[in-house]
């Protein structure tokens, strides 16, 4: 579904990433790791239309570089971003409502279908997202992009600052996802949670993907783990 070729991207001047190449294939859970500065929340901005790249994306064998977001998203791929981004003043539900795609006969998602997932945001439907804890706020941010009914969503360190209780919330909206024939591309730091939902583990360091290969082949790279992952 998703293909990256030699893809590199700058900010400015500053050469960030090095042709990274990977795919994504229907329904697969891929992990993206690595280090903070290891490129890869500038690897899923790249695939979104947020940084200036070159080389190659494609997305169901269609060019997808040079895009606008609005239209990336259109084509059927979510993004949640690391800073969550919600609507602060808009209700939880208002949020969620932003979040629709509108003319899709038969979406995947309902309003239910997010308040089944995180029983908590149907407790706090009417309140202010604002005044939401980081944990709520994610799980808001991770369903407000899922009611826009994407194939593939991108999800940049979900579990950032989160009780372990709210992590095994969110490992389990990834195996929901998983079940529905939804792909995911999942940036994280966590090794754990990274191994239990993932068909396939991405490492990244220096810009350039240095490690692919299943959980089980990670888990047996204790090289790669030490030296790229590893504190």
């Amino acid at each position: 579904m998703l293909k990256l070729q030699d893809v590199n991207a700058f900010y400015g001047k500053s050469h960030v990433l090095h042709g990274v190449s990977f795919g994504v294939g229907a329904g697969e859970i891929v992990s993206l790791l690595g280090r903070n500065g290891s490129g890869r929340s500038t690897t899923v901005k790249a695939i979104m239309g947020l940084v200036h790249g070159a080389g190659s994306i494609s997305w169901r064998d269609q060019p997808i570089l040079g895009k606008k977001a609005f239209e990336i998203a259109h084509l059927g791929i979510g993004y949640v971003p690391e800073n969550r981004d919600i609507f602060p003043k808009l209700t939880v539900h208002q949020n969620l409502m932003l979040g629709e795609k509108r003319g899709k006969l038969k979406p995947r998602w309902s309003f239910d279908d997010m308040y089944g997932m995180f029983p908590r945001l149907k407790e706090r439907q009417h309140t202010e997202a604002g005044v939401l804890s980081g944990g709520e706020q994610q799980m808001l941010t991770l369903c407000r992009t899922l009611m826009g009914d994407p194939d593939l969503i991108m999800i940049d360190e979900p579990t950032e600052g989160l009780a372990p209780k709210i992590v095994e919330l969110v490992a389990e909206y990834l195996r929901e996802l998983k079940r529905r024939g939804v792909s995911v591309l999942l940036v994280e730091q966590k090794l754990t949670i990274a191994l239990q939902v993932s068909e396939r583990c991405l490492v990244m360091g220096h810009g350039q993907i240095v490690f692919e290969g299943t959980p089980a082949d990670l888990k047996a790279a204790s090289e790669v783990r030490k030296e790229w992952l590893e504190v």
